[in-house]
């Protein structure tokens, strides 16, 4: 391949995208195309108040059928719920520009997991530089945060709760939980107020805190509403992409080539090159050019399912606009060897005047499978999420659910709950009916992973190793979450962020270390191929 025109393509101007390529172009001798298959607004000022405000969020839009800005996605949550929206940001800033803005950290006891699967760089320790670099925190500063970072930081202050979440505070903390006011530290647990990248009420994504560093250089080149369709390959070397841009395919090369298209885009766009589980690739008609059975499995998510009330009829619901969702309890289930692992979130529905406490499982038991619907690129893959589908996952969702139906019954509520709407009492008589009902009203917190998950080449479910590089691919990297082992504990839009700066970190380092070797003559760069 003589003389590409840019040395890196990255595929996708998400929560991961936006970061590695804007960290790329730093170094002003790589030439950097970023290409996005939704729209680009360069200015805050352009942003639709969908996107701008905060308290519209992704789900909001995945039920929207006039959004130019999700990609539309359903899923099969479980047998008896097959259609269950998938919100993912289809514009610059990818799902960092259309969700909840909850930017809370996985614990450490989550990277020690992926380190025990073959993944020595990614601990706590080296990653946490990552962490601080990426944020700009407003309210803590030690060891642990960051406070110089393009993606800004606040918690709500008590004197700016809503009535209801202080009463769900003052419920936790009478059951026993401990009080935090850093969920992001690294030893909290207990209740208080959640992280969110939302100054002033503005979604701050990573089209906003990253690309704006990088509009202006002359080496970096975004390139908006162009659907990618393959990866280029020659042989078993990536060379560059193509992709569908108003109405015309465009091929172009590169070096080097990134997938941070998310997990499910990521997955599709590999499968759809000839990378993925064979015998898939063949029955859609899709020549193999390397078998890995190990793409779109493992699908990860956060199964949620919502305890709901009615509003006291004296009641005054808060304004729409103000974000529902400012406080959380981070507790370890009752018998479980893993910290943290369920999570609650006061949330209400003021047009319903219906209150939620959102019940979320982390460390599933169960996973599920994203599979090829056809060699067509614009139709989505077969997404079964299997939420719940394990006996452990049940008995921890139930016993979130009766928690939370006696958080409900505290004195700090009455006033503001009138009845317990959902589940009714048919449902609570048995295991069985309370198992039933949740089966039909689990969704997701929409925190999809894990579908090209990064290991070591000896295992054979893995699609990536530890920094990034496809197994058995040259010049392909994925930098985004899907290759995680396991989806942290933890909202996704941190490790998405974080996984973006590591794996630029990476390319840069080994960018230097080619050049060092360069110098040295062909005779070393010959010894250090053989």
């Amino acid at each position: 391949m003589a003389n590409p025109k840019y040395d890196v393509i990255v595929v996708g101007a998400g929560s991961a995208g936006a970061a590695l390529a804007t960290r790329l172009s730093e170094d002003p001798s790589r030439r950097v195309l970023l290409i996005e298959a939704g729209h680009d607004y360069p200015n805050i000022d352009e942003l639709p108040d969908e996107i701008r405000q905060g308290h519209a969020t992704g789900a909001d839009m995945a039920i929207d059928p006039d959004s130019d800005h999700n990609w539309g996605l359903t899923a099969k949550a479980t047998p008896f719920y097959k259609d269950m929206p998938v919100p993912r940001g289809k514009i610059t800033g990818g799902t960092s520009a259309i969700n909840g803005q909850v930017y809370l950290r996985a614990i450490p006891e989550d990277f020690d997991y992926w380190v025990d699967e073959g993944n020595d760089e990614w601990s706590f320790e080296k990653i946490l530089p990552f962490l601080k670099k990426l944020e700009n925190d407003l309210d803590v500063t030690n060891h642990y945060h960051g406070n110089e970072g393009p993606i800004v930081v606040r918690r709500y202050q008590p004197d700016e709760l809503a009535d209801d979440q202080s009463a769900f505070i003052e419920a936790a903390t009478t059951a026993g939980f401990p009080h935090t006011d850093d969920h992001n530290h690294p030893a909290s647990s207990g209740v208080g107020p959640l992280p969110l990248n939302n100054p002033d009420g503005i979604r701050w994504s990573t089209a906003i805190g990253y690309l704006t560093m990088a509009r202006d250089r002359p080496n970096f080149t975004i390139s908006p509403d162009s659907h990618t369709t393959r990866i280029l390959l020659n042989g078993k070397r990536a060379v560059g992409v193509e992709y569908q841009k108003a109405g015309s395919s465009i091929q172009v090369n590169a070096e080097e080539v990134v997938l941070s298209a998310g997990s499910i885009g990521t997955p599709h766009l590999l499968m759809l090159s000839g990378i993925g589980p064979a015998k898939q690739l063949e029955n859609a008609g899709i020549t193999v050019v390397n078998d890995m059975p190990g793409v779109g499995q493992n699908l990860r998510d956060h199964p949620s399912v919502h305890v709901r009330w009615s509003a006291d009829d004296n009641f005054s619901m808060p304004d729409v606009k103000i974000g529902p969702q400012k406080v959380a309890l981070r507790y370890t289930a009752r018998g479980s060897p893993f910290r943290n692992d369920m999570i609650a979130v006061m949330r209400w529905d003021s047009p319903k005047r219906e209150f939620m406490m959102s019940a979320g499982l982390y460390l599933a038991k169960a996973s599920g499978e994203l599979r090829l619907n056809s060699n067509n690129p614009f139709q989505q893959p077969a997404l079964d999420y299997r939420l719940l589908n394990h006996p452990y996952d049940l008995s921890r969702m139930r016993d979130a659910i009766h928690m939370h139906i006696e958080f409900g019954r505290h004195a700090a509520f009455h006033g503001i709950f009138k009845d317990l709407i959902d589940p009714l009492k048919p449902d609570l008589e048995s295991d069985e009916s309370l198992n039933n009902w949740m089966l039909k009203r689990v969704s997701t917190m929409h925190h999809i992973s894990c579908t090209a998950k990064m290991g070591s080449q000896e295992d054979t479910m893995s699609v990536v190793n530890q920094y990034g590089r496809v197994h058995g691919i040259e010049g392909l990297t994925i930098a985004d979450i899907s290759i995680m082992p396991d989806c942290p504990r933890a909202n996704t839009n941190s490790p998405a962020i974080m996984i973006g700066e590591r794996i630029a970190s990476f390319m840069m380092a080994q960018k230097t270390e080619d050049q060092k070797f360069c110098e040295l003559g062909n005779d070393q760069v010959d010894k250090r191929n053989s």
